[in-house]
């Protein structure tokens, strides 16, 4: 695992695109400060640049960087929730202006898998997380169903947990209004 840690933060660093575990399925990343890079994803995933995409931080104190203010209800769900969780925050702050959306939002997740709370800390900036398909597919939930495409098209390829036999699912997505607005986008 620290192999593999110490080569993608070497290649975020630089500018570059990995495909990697995650908490929840495989995606694919990058520096969320880093405009170029995260065109490069949208280019490799085919994507509309208009169809935003998440963040992930090793830590709650990692949010104040990268919004204005953090809707009370958000401690609140980040505390009791045990699973993999998104939230779309307001007035999103130092990231690529490409990965913010038209409303000035910003979905992030909490990592809570090791290895990317360490590649997060190594990097030192939130990393994109998005998942390892060409737009309109499916998501792919295990290493071996990611699409040769996108494996040779990033610049780097995680070797940890591509054994990994465990069917992981997506984070439950929920958007917040600073005025307290809970808005449930997916379970």
């Amino acid at each position: 695992m620290i192999d593999d840690i110490t080569k993608a933060a070497e290649i975020l660093k630089k500018g570059g695109i990995i495909l990697y575990p995650t908490d929840t399925i495989w995606g694919i990343g990058c520096d969320a400060t880093n405009k170029d890079a995260v065109t490069r994803i949208y280019t490799l995933k085919q994507r509309e640049e208009t169809k935003s995409m998440l963040v992930l931080v090793e830590n709650e104190n990692r949010i104040l960087r990268h919004v204005k203010e953090v809707p009370e209800m958000a401690w609140m769900l980040i505390e009791v929730n045990n699973q993999p969780m998104t939230i779309i925050y307001p007035g999103a702050i130092n990231l690529a202006p490409n990965l913010v959306n038209s409303d000035q939002t910003i979905g992030i997740r909490i990592a809570r898998d090791e290895f990317c709370q360490k590649l997060i800390s190594k990097v030192n900036k939130p990393i994109v997380s998005t998942s390892a398909n060409l737009s309109g597919q499916p998501s792919p939930t295990l290493f071996d169903e990611i699409s040769d495409e996108i494996k040779n098209g990033v610049d780097y390829v995680v070797s940890w947990r591509q054994e990994d036999t465990v069917v992981r699912q997506p984070s439950q997505i929920i958007k917040l209004g600073l005025g307290g607005e809970i808005e449930i986008l997916r379970k």
